[in-house]
């Protein structure tokens, strides 16, 4: 059995309606329920007469939406026998869903539990990964699965639970409660039957949906993905996807088709009612309260192996990054490695701004000049008359980073000890068989004075700027030094590229993954994958002269007309022709 501490995760879901994100109540929208509804409708075709009674199961009921609209669009497609069985821990939710239910279809067999379901799939399934049956108890399996699993990551969870459900369920990475959840449900299915399930678009395109990817692609065969973007269907900051799943069987694997819709700043001609019925489009649409949203029709790519980002794709797609594919020299990640900032995990203590007049004692030693997102700015950081340093009390020797010998700087030494309770508190310092005062991630201190690509993490349109002032980068920015020392030109290439419209069509088309209005995570395992034209070509070098010049005259009259130049130059360094990107204007 799953352990108490990780049965209260799942039996605190519903616990309380205003914890929507600790809990993971994300209850489905009724237009949501029913296209997921009638997507499974669909896809039963003749099989909704073969079982008698068809086997219902929908391990996370809620309110009991999702169960209210797949029983309507089944009773309406020939009547069939039906039973349904049902988990959520919340009594209150489930008494609720089973008066819904009752009401509306007295004809159908309810079997409605407040067991946590993993816990029902742990008893009957006690191997250690999920991946043999021996020991199995009896359990007839389900002909199709309605589901919208709870969303609860990993600093929610704690480091224990998810360790637990990690291995448990044979999960690699940051775990979310839906991963197992996934699990689950693919023991329970049987071939050929169908799943209709909601989850968290994430899963698509981070490195902790890798495990997940994989396991919808062996343990199922994907029928349809719907990634439904920043559509804002849930209250919570949700952004949720579709994929209809089908139990495996000696079928071929087939591709599968993909749509996707996000906002966009252009204007369609075509007018929906909402961004469910905008799924049926092609093109960008305008919805009834005045949003427009870009929906593409493709198949869904899953890379070489499945558990590479899935993306969707379509022939202009494959032709378009093809192109870039055969003028790319080198990736960023093949300059050198991304690294993120500092992370001091007592900010209050190590960060200020304030240095030259502390609130006690004198300014101390060991202060370093310190970039954060608050001076990003493209090509080059903004100037402040109000900048940050970090007390950094750690030094290189011989190449090798360690803690500094804190009683050679009195003054540091004075000012840390008066915050010594909060440093101390941070009890994976001692653990880890570090000093007191040290920084939780210190980073390498031999590489600050080198010429940097600095980057936001989360950002509308991207921002990249060179550091040549030897500061340190915070946690908040990540970075990126050359491999090679007598290559810093390069950083300017890359700096070029990055800051392109270039970049952001290579994104949506190799990556896919938006946030909310518009912003996009420009995260290690994206940016290490950015190409770089070649810079011993004649346009690479123009490129690198002219980067150079204008980090020199960015707040100049000509920086404008250079950035603009240089977008051009960047786009036809991969052979293609400069696209208009809405709300761009000259860039």
């Amino acid at each position: 059995m799953l352990s108490p501490k990780f049965a209260r995760v799942q039996s605190g879901r519903y616990s309380n309606t205003g914890e929507i994100k600790e809990n993971g109540e994300t209850y489905t929208p009724k237009k949501l329920a029913d296209f997921v509804a009638t997507q499974i409708a669909k896809a039963l075709n003749d099989r909704l007469q073969s079982a008698i009674p068809l086997r219902v199961l929908d391990p996370a009921v809620g309110d009991g939406e999702l169960l209210m609209s797949l029983l309507t669009a089944l009773t309406g497609n020939g009547r069939p026998e039906i039973e349904v069985f049902g988990f959520d821990t919340r009594p209150v939710a489930l008494e609720r869903a089973s008066n819904r239910l009752a009401q509306r279809f007295p004809a159908v067999r309810m079997h409605l539990s407040s067991t946590n379901f993993l816990e029902f799939v742990e008893d009957r399934f006690p191997s250690s990964v999920c991946e043999t049956l021996f020991g199995e108890k009896s359990i007839e399996k389900f002909d199709v699965v309605i589901a919208n699993p709870p969303y609860v990551r990993t600093q929610v969870l704690g480091a224990l639970q998810a360790k637990a459900i990690a291995n448990r369920f044979a999960l690699k990475g940051r775990v979310d409660l839906y991963h197992a959840f996934v699990f689950g449900i693919s023991q329970l299915l049987k071939p050929r039957g169908i799943v209709g399930i909601i989850v968290s678009n994430r899963f698509m395109t981070t490195n902790s949906g890798a495990s997940v990817r994989q396991a919808f692609c062996q343990r199922f065969k994907v029928r349809h993905v719907w990634d439904l973007g920043d559509t804002k269907l849930f209250s919570a900051a949700v952004l949720p996807a579709v994929l209809l799943l089908e139990g495996l069987s000696d079928d071929h694997q087939t591709s599968a088709p993909f749509v996707s819709i996000y906002e966009t700043s252009s204007t369609g001609t075509t007018h929906v009612k909402d961004p469910i019925d905008a799924l049926a489009v092609n093109g960008i649409v305008q919805t009834d309260d005045g949003r427009n949203f870009l929906v593409q029709h493709g198949n869904l790519n899953t890379g070489p192996n499945c558990d590479s980002i899935w993306s969707i794709g379509t022939n202009d797609i494959a032709t378009w990054l093809a192109t870039v594919s055969d003028h790319t020299w080198k990736t960023f990640g093949g300059l050198g490695k991304v690294r993120v900032g500092v992370k001091t995990c007592a900010d209050e203590v190590f960060i200020r701004a304030d240095w030259e007049r502390p609130p006690s004692g004198e300014r101390p030693e060991l202060l370093r000049p310190l970039t954060t997102h608050h001076i990003a700015r493209r090509f080059k950081a903004l100037e402040r008359t109000q900048r940050y340093e970090i007390l950094y009390p750690h030094e290189a020797v011989n190449g090798t980073r360690r803690a500094v010998d804190i009683s050679k700087f009195p003054r540091a030494l004075d000012y840390l000890e008066k915050h010594r309770k909060i440093l101390e508190g941070r009890k994976y310092l001692k653990d880890a068989g570090r000093q007191w005062f040290e920084i939780w991630v210190p980073q390498q201190p031999a590489l600050w004075g080198r010429t940097k690509l600095v980057f936001r993490d989360i950002a509308k349109n991207p921002t990249f700027w060179i550091d040549q002032g030897g500061t340190i980068v915070n946690g908040d920015c990540y970075w990126i030094v050359c491999d090679d020392q007598n290559e810093r030109d390069l950083i300017f290439l890359a700096c070029a590229v990055a800051n392109s419209t270039f970049i952001e069509a290579f994104y949506d088309r190799r990556f896919c993954n938006k946030l909310y209005a518009g912003r996009r995570r420009f995260m290690t395992q994206y940016v290490e994958q950015f190409p770089l034209p070649n810079p011993y070509t004649g346009i690479g070098e123009e490129i690198i002269q002219k980067a150079k010049t204008l980090f020199e005259v960015i707040d100049a009259p000509q920086g404008k007309s250079l950035e603009v130049e240089l977008n051009r130059l960047v786009w036809l360094s991969f052979g293609l022709p400069v696209e208009e990107i809405p709300g761009k204007g000259d860039l």
